[in-house]
C-alpha cells in the first residue's frame, strides 16, 4: 500500500506584521523569512513525519531546487517532481501578532501540470493505494477521475476553495477533509457556528456524498467526522499557544491519514491529528513547524 500526493510546491515569503494589511493601507513588516511550503508539500511532509512512505508529484522551476532537498530531508520521496523553465509557485504570507495569517498565492509550475505528467505519476500506483489532492494545482477533476479508474483511494482537501469545486466529481472521493468555511460553501449554507450547526452541515454533506467520509476541522471547536447513516463524531481541540496557524490543516490531514492507515478509527485518528496540529500552530513556519511522530505521542501521553 503506497501513498501519492499530487500537489503544490511553493516558496513561502513570510512577513511578520502588527495586523493584516487593509485595502489601501501600507504597513511595515518586522521580518521577512523564506520557507518551503505549498499545501501539497506540507501534507507530504506531515505524512512522512507521521511515519508513512509518501511520493510527491508536482512541478517546480529552477529557483525551487532547494525544495527537493527540504522534502527529502523530511523523508518524502521526490522522484516524481518535474522541473520546467519557469518560476516555482510562491506564497506571500502575512502573520499578525496573534498568529492569524493572510495568504496570496502565485501558481507557477503548480498550475502547469500536463496530462502526460498525470499519467506518468499515477502509473506507478495500483488499486488500493492512496492519493492525496488539494486545490493548488490544475486538472484536479481529471486526476480524480483517472485515480478512481485505477482503483486508488482518494483523500481530497479542496483548499483554497473555489466555485469550480462544486462541479468536481466529489462522489468519487473516499475522504473529504474541509474546514467549517469550506464545508458551508460545499453545502450552500452560511458558515456554521456552534456544535449543532456544524453537525447539521456535516449531515448534509454526508447525505449528499453518501460514499464519502467527511472530516471537518473547526478551529477552537475541534474536529468532526460524519458518514451517511452514522451519528457524527466530535473530538475537542488540543489547546496550544498560537504562534502561526500556517500548515495546521495540512498537518491534521497527514496525521489523520496515517492514523487511519495504521488501523485507528475516526475518533482516535482525529485525536492524533489534532495533537499534531496543536504543535504546528505553536511554531513559526509551514513544513518546518510540523512535528515528528514521537512529539505527537508525547503530547497524547
Amino acid at each position: 500500500m503506497k501513498i501519492l500526493n499530487f500537489g503544490s510546491l511553493n516558496i513561502d515569503h513570510v512577513y511578520k506584521v502588527d495586523h493584516i494589511v487593509r485595502p489601501g493601507e501600507t504597513i511595515g513588516s518586522d521580518s521577512l523569512q523564506f520557507f518551503a511550503g505549498g499545501k501539497g508539500a506540507n501534507q507530504s511532509v506531515a505524512i512522512a513525519k507521521a511515519g508513512a512512505e509518501v511520493w510527491h508529484a508536482g512541478k517546480i522551476g529552477p529557483d525551487g531546487g532547494w525544495l527537493l532537498d527540504t522534502l527529502t530531508s523530511a523523508g518524502v520521496k521526490t522522484a516524481l517532481i518535474r522541473e520546467y523553465d519557469g518560476p516555482t509557485g510562491h506564497a506571500i504570507i502575512q502573520v499578525n501578532r496573534v498568529g492569524e495569517n493572510s495568504i496570496i498565492l502565485f501558481g507557477g509550475g503548480n498550475k502547469l501540470i500536463t496530462e502526460a505528467e498525470i499519467e506518468s505519476a499515477l502509473s506507478g500506483f495500483d488499486a488500493g493505494d492512496y492519493l492525496v489532492l488539494q486545490n493548488e494545482i490544475n486538472s484536479v477533476p481529471e486526476i480524480i477521475r483517472e485515480a478512481h479508474r485505477r482503483g486508488l483511494r482518494i483523500y481530497l482537501n479542496p483548499a483554497p476553495f473555489t466555485e469550480e469545486v462544486r462541479s468536481w466529481p466529489l462522489e468519487l472521493v473516499d475522504t473529504l477533509i474541509v474546514n467549517e468555511t469550506e464545508a458551508a460553501d460545499l453545502a450552500g449554507a452560511a458558515t456554521a457556528a456552534g456544535n449543532a450547526a456544524i453537525e447539521a452541515t456535516l449531515r448534509q454533506l454526508a447525505e449528499h456524498y453518501s460514499s464519502t467520509d467527511i472530516v471537518l476541522t473547526a478551529g477552537r471547536q475541534g474536529a468532526y467526522f460524519a458518514r451517511d447513516g452514522q451519528d457524527p463524531i466530535h473530538v475537542p481541540i488540543v489547546e496550544a499557544a498560537v504562534v502561526d496557524t500556517t500548515a495546521a490543516g495540512d498537518t491534521f490531514l497527514g496525521y489523520y491519514l496515517v492514523a487511519r492507515l495504521q488501523g485507528a478509527g475516526p475518533a482516535k485518528a482525529m485525536q492524533r491529528a489534532s495533537a499534531a496540529a496543536s504543535i504546528t500552530v505553536s511554531r513559526a513556519g509551514a513544513m518546518e513547524s510540523i512535528p515528528v511522530a514521537a512529539e505527537v505521542g508525547a503530547t497524547l501521553g
